[in-house]
């Protein structure tokens, strides 16, 4: 059958004998294509996207060279977040993901908030992908009367196509825009180091420390602005955690996270803290904007034929990358929200392909919404969508880390037992990690402008996940209750 729920009831019908790790539904019916080489392609794409390609030109300009302490500072936490996700997924392997792991360890209600808040930042996330995608496109003159909107639709087709195929497609996409964006980001930062080295002038700038001090230092203007661009740091990390999701599509997960997990925080210090201190040294942070990458910006300043193109084809690449990742990610965790009852059946949906095609096409519906948002506001999409995908990103994470706390705190009553990759300091990590996602969502307030309206706007949140599960909750318990009596 090509339109099918697969085999979730088998496995539901056989519940887990005592002591056994939780079982979910939704991890049924899968095919286990992913590979090594995949997953941790995977991984390094979800800590190299359109947060850095797109969204570092417009905080270096607000910023200046303290842009790298925020990088640095939210990329540790991005670490804590994903390492104690990796160690959750030793212990137990799933493509729901933090879904399934806030199911068995803060109920159905924790499951519920937790998938919907995913989706909330994947959905908006898309938005802002296919809203970079097209910006990139217009860089070339062959795109720059064609409507923002008619290249955001295009880029959404094209990327939904791919994925509705198979797991086994998405992997090799991923490994291949992996290997692009590693490859530019190498190749640029081998260059940006020659250029400082030499002191090779750059748009009449000597590359160096001079080109900081002499632009007001590391903050230009104040510590204040480095603050503020934080929730946008955040965004730029938002895809650590999809090497989560696809360890359930893998068949040796214990053998493949702990190194990819692992390689993470080495890959942030490249390129990340690295490429930002080079951009700040090869030209001053007034020469970057928020309307083209930096790494455009500085290709083109050298006036090398065809290398700004070059670039623009690469950070493209890196935005229909964060849209494949978003669309397979919110179709598994939907999948498995589907199958107990909080999210709607036909996100439940499986094709012939073993893909989950009702979750994709939700998330790609909502990238129809962000299509017409390009229509009516070109110029403000992207930073419209960023900070309302930073809320997602914020409570994601903090679902995580509290699954994580209250894991560690059932191993303490031995109720549960900690594989031996385990994230370091606990419980004082996801302390300290949850306290910092506060401070990130005070701060989005305390800057003012969209940040504030997004964050005057949580209430309404919480108003639509508190109305949605008075609205689910029966079929969830229904469900429930038929899982115990079977």
């Amino acid at each position: 059958m090509s339109d099918r729920i697969t085999a979730a009831e088998t496995l539901v019908a056989a519940p887990p004998a005592a002591g056994s790790p939780h079982v979910d539904a939704g991890d049924a019916g899968y095919s286990k294509d992913l590979k090594s080489r995949h997953i941790n392609m995977i991984a390094i794409g979800g800590a190299i996207g359109t947060g850095l390609f797109l969204g570092a030109g417009g905080r270096l300009a607000g910023a200046g060279p303290s842009l790298a302490i925020a990088y640095a500072v939210c990329g540790i936490f991005a670490f804590f977040v994903v390492r104690a996700l990796g160690e959750l997924v030793l212990y137990r392997p799933s493509s729901g993901a933090f879904v399934s792991y806030a199911r068995e360890f803060m109920g159905e209600k924790g499951a519920f908030a937790a998938g919907w808040l995913y989706f909330l930042n994947w959905a908006t996330t898309a938005v802002a992908d296919i809203t970079a995608a097209a910006t990139y496109a217009h860089f070339w003159g062959m795109f720059s009367d064609i409507p923002q909107w008619i290249l955001a639709l295009i880029a959404l087709a094209v990327v939904l196509t791919a994925n509705l195929i198979s797991v086994k497609y998405f992997g090799e996409m991923e490994f291949w825009f992996a290997i692009i964006k590693v490859g530019a980001l190498v190749a640029f930062m081998l260059i940006g180091i020659f250029l400082v080295v030499t002191q090779h002038p750059v748009d009449g700038h000597t590359p160096g420390f001079s080109t900081i001090s002499d632009s007001g230092g590391i903050f230009p203007v104040g510590m204040l602005p480095m603050l503020l661009v934080i929730q946008g740091v955040v965004f730029a990390y938002a895809s650590v955690e999809l090497c989560g999701v696809a360890a359930g599509e893998t068949k040796s997960p214990e053998k493949i996270m702990p190194k990819a997990i692992n390689s993470i925080m080495w890959r942030v210090g490249l390129f990340y803290v690295g490429s930002v201190v080079l951009l700040a040294l090869l030209l001053p942070y007034t020469s970057y904007s928020g309307d083209e990458s930096p790494f455009v910006t500085v290709m083109d300043k050298l006036g090398i034929p065809g290398a700004a193109g070059v670039m623009n084809l690469v950070v493209l690449t890196a935005a229909l990358s964060s849209l494949n990742s978003g669309l397979y990610s919110t179709g598994r965790i939907l999948r498995s929200m589907a199958l107990s009852g909080s999210a709607p059946k036909f996100t439940g949906r499986m094709n012939k392909g073993q893909v989950p095609y009702g979750g994709i096409l939700l998330t790609a519906g909502f990238g129809v919404l962000g299509v017409g948002l390009n229509y009516v506001m070109p110029g403000e999409a992207f930073e419209i969508v960023l900070n309302f995908a930073s809320i997602g990103i914020l409570g994601t994470w903090g679902m995580i880390m509290l699954c994580s706390l209250l894991f560690w705190h059932r191993s303490r009553d031995g109720r549960v037992t900690r594989p031996s990759y385990q994230l370091p300091w606990a419980p004082y990590t996801q302390i300290v990690t949850l306290a910092f996602l506060a401070t990130v969502v005070f701060l989005m307030w305390w800057g003012g402008g969209v940040g504030r309206t997004t964050v005057m706007c949580l209430p309404l949140i919480a108003a639509a996940l508190v109305g949605g599960w008075f609205v689910v909750r029966r079929r969830v318990n229904d469900l429930a209750q038929e899982r115990e009596d079977a």
